[in-house]
């Protein structure tokens, strides 16, 4: 059923949607090399959108739209206004790297982001199996064109069509997975496929065995699109392969739209098996913190080391998400998932300040993406050496920076359980945080204590200066005032279960 508040539900993917087609035809007309015109109305598309995701986000009100294939609540708000502005920070730091590399010849970049972030926000409002992966399919096609970009570059082609594979085969693990918890429980929507599993056998259209089948592929799906181990592959050599500017594209805000899945998926939707679903997270969490901080060890490349610490940060995130319930009490459901919600937001925010820093060492035929090419970074510019120096201690955990706080509230609502189990995940979390402090420190190190290897001098515009020093003292201010982005997350997440 389509009434008025179905509109407003969606008024926010409206709205982009209509905006993108716009750019892409106003695009025609712009001769520019850098695209300006575009670029000003994709930033102020940008800045409209989040305005109001914020408003809406801030009213606290839930919204069900199109039948409930939709839902317009403050969590999902909140991350979509998180991922709007994450992608305006995108553009300001990459322009000019990619003008550099000819990839504004149309202004398909600008585009193919507002496709990719619309792919974003129909995720995060999907309520219902088919609305989730049509997002789903949106953001990642997008994501292949975006990699692939670079049209003379063989290492992003590469690139491109790894990603296209391997992110083929986990949309196939997660349709498989949800067509077969479509065939046990008889519906699509998020709503009443929870009602028939909590109701047992009696409202189950299909058998349990089938369902448990279903619910492996979907977390199979998941687990590949938030890249932990053991279904990691594609990110080092995605994150290697692509233009920086598009790897912090991919490595930003679609971490957003992934958690929101999951929390769609198997909190909202498959919250009476959570025991099962627990137990597949704690064996990824494990994996992805041991694989991701050892394999960062050994690297040369700054995108690499930084593609397996992402994998370690996501492990990270799934120790929150699977703290919820214990031994059947879900009494703390509430507090994990909001935990989890600050740690990927916060991660975000530290990601965009890394690769920003990365992308502005770049210039036209060099690509500063060895970790000695950040050697004696002080010396060229204590600003930019300051920011990378709290992006790699928040990423380690080290107080008091926003990433230690992170850190803080996801062991804590691991421990709020009183099983031994969550106890030594716990432990073995801090440990792997620490191994993962020395390949951080290691850069620290070399920015702040070797010689210069570069003397080019840095430049950039007004704007990547103006946003790269917002986004390094947020890194710091969130770290000494974390209260009020945690009260939001913790209302955010309230609200899905009240």
């Amino acid at each position: 059923m389509i009434d008025k508040l179905s509109w407003v539900a969606a008024y926010p993917e409206i709205l982009l949607a209509v905006m993108t087609c716009v750019i892409a035809l106003a695009d025609l007309a712009v001769k520019t090399p850098l695209r300006g015109s575009t670029y000003a109305l994709t930033l102020l598309t940008l800045a409209v959108v989040a305005v109001f995701l914020g408003v809406a986000g801030a009213s606290g009100t839930t919204i069900e739209g199109f039948g409930g294939m939709i839902v317009s609540d403050p969590m999902g708000n909140w991350l979509k206004c998180f991922a709007t502005i994450a992608l305006m920070a995108t553009l300001v730091y990459g322009r000019a790297y990619a003008g550099a590399r000819d990839m504004l010849r149309g202004g398909e970049l600008f585009s193919l982001s507002l496709f990719a972030l619309l792919g974003m926000f129909v995720m995060i409002s999907g309520h219902n199996f088919l609305v989730i992966y049509l997002g789903l399919e949106l953001l990642t096609l997008s994501s292949y064109a975006l990699v692939a970009l670079r049209r003379d570059d063989t290492a992003a082609t590469e690139a491109a069509m790894k990603y296209f594979v391997l992110g083929a085969l986990a949309s196939g693990f997660l349709l498989y997975g949800l067509s077969m918890v479509y065939g046990a429980t008889g519906s699509l929507d998020i709503g009443q496929v929870m009602a028939s599993i909590a109701g047992g056998e009696a409202t189950l259209k299909g058998s349990v065995q089938v369902l448990v089948l279903g619910l492996v592929f979907v977390v199979a799906g998941l687990a590949f699109k938030l890249g932990v181990a053991p279904f990691h592959m594609w990110v080092p050599d995605v994150y290697h392969g692509a233009p920086t500017s598009i790897t912090l594209l991919i490595g930003g805000a679609p971490k957003l739209a992934a958690f929101a899945i999951v929390i769609r998926l198997l909190v909202e939707g498959l919250q009476p098996l959570a025991m099962d679903w627990q137990q597949m997270l704690a064996v990824l969490a494990v994996l992805s913190l041991l694989v991701g901080n050892l394999a960062a060890i050994a690297q040369s490349n700054l995108k690499r080391m930084l593609a397996f610490s992402t994998i370690a940060q996501m492990g990270f995130l799934m120790l929150g998400l699977m703290a919820g319930v214990s031994g059947g009490d879900g009494s703390n459901m509430a507090n994990a998932y909001s935990s989890s919600m600050f740690y990927v937001v916060t991660y975000v925010l530290t990601t965009l300040g890394t690769f920003g820093v990365i992308i502005l060492l770049s210039r036209a035929g060099f690509e500063s993406d060895t970790i000695q090419d950040l050697a004696g970074l002080n010396q060229r510019s204590p600003l930019y050496a300051g920011v990378m120096a709290a992006c790699m201690f928040s990423l380690a955990g080290v107080p008091p920076l926003v990433g230690f706080y992170a850190k803080l509230s996801v062991l804590q609502a691991l421990l709020a359980s009183p099983s031994a189990f969550h106890v030594g995940l716990a432990v073995f979390a801090v440990v792997m945080s620490l191994i993962g402090a020395f390949y951080y420190l290691r850069l620290v190190k070399v920015m702040y204590f070797d010689a210069p290897t570069q003397t080019a001098p840095i430049e950039a515009g007004l704007d990547v200066r103006s946003v790269l020093s917002v986004n390094g003292a947020l890194v710091l201010i969130l770290g000494i005032v974390p209260g009020g982005l945690m009260a939001l997350c913790a209302q955010a997440v309230a609200a899905l279960f009240a």
